[in-house]
Order: structure tokens, then sequence, then C-alpha cells
């Protein structure tokens, strides 16, 4: 983008709001300077499948896309245009970044706001483009892309800018997130493709091989979120479980506890405190030293899993805290950067266009 002065485009400027995105796999968050979060609403549009326009000209997306998951007739799709972190589907995330853009505006959509959008640290240069462009064509007038574990480092208060070293963990819906961030920067990081959605697969996997039992993704969210652990509770659960039956092909209904959950997301949970141990053992033995005592601190969706933070902490042998208010991270973290721009210029993506 040219730095060329344009009268109409700063004029339009004047008028807008500017904000930080969090785009999740799952839902995407809305930070307003001033205002904090504003707007948090699951990454879901329902389209007609023949023209691709979005139902309820153009609102359907959020809340009222997915109520529709899994329950859409034949010539209507409600699409996650969003997986792992990244875009699948250009069109839809542009409609979805519109419609968002245009909410936090209350429906003025000539607006050209600034917007700071968090991304994954795994996404290739041409994915970072195109989250780029998606938000330019969706009415940003300038797009600044930041780290994920960077925004989270930052809306949690860490000691980013220090030389001390911090240690996030984001568990979101198609990722997780993890670095170690020192001086305003990564000091290591990476990006795993384990996170919520493959905590519901497991679910929905093991219903079908130990009880014949096919639920759809939003049964086994609620299951998760009703049920799930990673460590075993003060009190066991139990709850029922609605599906279909693979074998006759009619509805029917189990009893499940949190116990039988618990094994059937070790597996994933496992994968992440291995990936954890796998980036201290990354960082340089003055950080170690510093995470001795500061430990790691857990955000995004997954750190409502109970006990995640003593799985991790099992597994690694240093302190763990689940972070407070963890889903909204990322989005106070953008925030906050718009509020610092001259002071985390720094930390900007490599990419990032002028």
């Amino acid at each position: 983008m040219s730095n060329v002065f344009k009268p109409l485009e700063w004029a339009l400027g004047r008028f807008s709001v500017d904000m930080g995105i969090d785009l999740g796999t799952a839902n995407t968050l809305v930070s307003v300077r001033g205002r904090g979060i504003i707007l948090n609403e699951p990454s879901v549009v329902a389209v007609r499948k023949d023209t691709g326009e979005v139902l309820l000209d153009g609102m359907a997306v959020g809340n009222a896309a997915k109520a529709m998951l899994g329950k859409t007739p034949g010539n209507i799709e409600a699409i996650r245009p969003l997986r792992n972190g990244v875009i699948a589907d250009f069109d839809v995330t542009e409609k979805m970044l519109r419609y968002f853009i245009t909410k936090v505006h209350e429906g003025r959509n000539w607006v050209k706001p600034q917007v700071v959008i968090a991304v994954p640290v795994g996404i290739t240069a041409v994915e970072r483009r195109a989250v780029i462009h998606s938000a330019e064509r969706a009415g940003a007038r300038r797009v600044y892309l930041i780290d994920e574990p960077m925004a989270a480092g930052i809306g949690l208060d860490l000691p980013v800018t220090e030389p001390r070293g911090s240690l996030v963990v984001d568990i979101g819906g198609g990722t997780t997130e993890i670095a170690v961030l020192a001086l305003a920067g990564m000091v290591c990081s990476t990006s795993l493709r384990i996170a919520g959605d493959e905590f519901d697969e497991a679910i929905v996997n093991h219903m079908r091989r130990h009880h014949n039992l096919l639920i759809g993704e939003q049964s086994a969210e609620k299951i998760k979120l009703t049920i799930g652990s990673a460590w075993p509770m003060q009190q066991e659960l139990s709850m029922p479980i609605k599906g279909r039956d693979s074998i006759t092909g009619l509805p029917r209904k189990i009893d499940t506890t949190s116990i039988e959950i618990r094994e059937a997301l070790s597996h994933p949970v496992r994968l992440i405190c291995e990936s954890v141990r796998a980036i201290l053992e990354e960082a340089p033995p003055e950080i170690s030293a510093d995470l001795c005592d500061a430990g790691a601190v857990v955000c995004g969706g997954g750190a409502l899993l109970y006990g995640i933070g003593e799985a991790i902490s099992d597994h690694l042998g240093i302190p763990v805290r689940i972070a407070d208010e963890p889903l909204t991270a990322v989005a106070r973290g953008t925030g906050v950067f718009l509020d610092k721009l001259d002071v985390f210029s720094r930390v900007l993506s490599a990419d990032e266009e002028d």
C-alpha cells in the first residue's frame, strides 16, 4: 500500500473506529480502542450454495449461522471459513470480516478503519497476504498483523518487552500457539494444529468406536464443555448423550462420564504437553532459568478445559496458571497494540505490508 496522501481515504478514516480482531477458527472477537471487546461471535457464515450469497441479507454470520451448523437443507450451507487458524475460503472470510466491520460501525459500510489482526505463528507468507487482502477488500484502510502468542502476552500484561522470558500456551479452536516471549519478540515458537476442534473430534470418534453412536460436532462441543477434563475431578460427572445408532440408524441415548471423556481427550492433551516441552528444550538456558519461577500461562478456549493447567504442569514440572478471562486474551492484546502502535511497532510481522 503506498504512503501517498489520499484525502478521501483520510476523511473516511476520520469517521471510522480502529479495531483489533482475533480472527479465530471457532470464534472471532473484536476489540475497540477505549471500549474493550465489543463483539464475540462464532466464525461461521450461512450461504446459498448456488449463488454464494450470505443469507438474511448478509446478516447470517456468527451466532445466527452457528445455530444452522449441521442442520441446513440442501441449498444452504453453514461454512466455517477458517481451518486450523488459516483462511480456507477467501470469499466467505471477506464477507464475514465485512459483516464484523460494518456491525462495529453500526451499519455504516463506507468507513475505512485501521485493523490489527492476530494470526497463528505457523502460517506462510502467502497466507499472511491472504489475511491482509481479505481485510482490505472488506473495507480496512490499513492492516497490521501480529502473531497470536505476542498478542496474548500483551493482553495478559506479561513483561513481553523486558529481558525476561514468558511462556504463553494459547489453545484455540484450530491451533495451539506456544511461544517464549522476551524483548518484544518471540525467542522460539510453534503452531500446533491440535486444539479445541481436535478435542471435539476425539469425542466424536470415541463415541463411534466404543458405543456405535454417531454425534455431531455441536454435541461433542457441548460434552467437552460440560464434563470434559484433562485431570481427575474432585467429583466426577455424568451426562446423557443423544445421537444416531450407527448399526440400526435410529436415534439413541446413552449416559457417559467425565472419566470416559477424559480418556477420549488424553491423546490430544498429551500432544499439546509434548509440544510445550519441545519449545522449552529449544529455549536458551537463561530463559529457562526465568521460566523456573514464572512458569507458563495458558489462554484461549482450551484453557477452560478442566485440569489442563495441572496436566501441563505435571508433564513439565514447572508452574502453570490459567489466565484470567482466557478467551479474550488475544483480542485484548490487539486492542492494547492499537493504543501503543509506536511502542509495539517492533513486534509487527516481518511481512506486514507497507
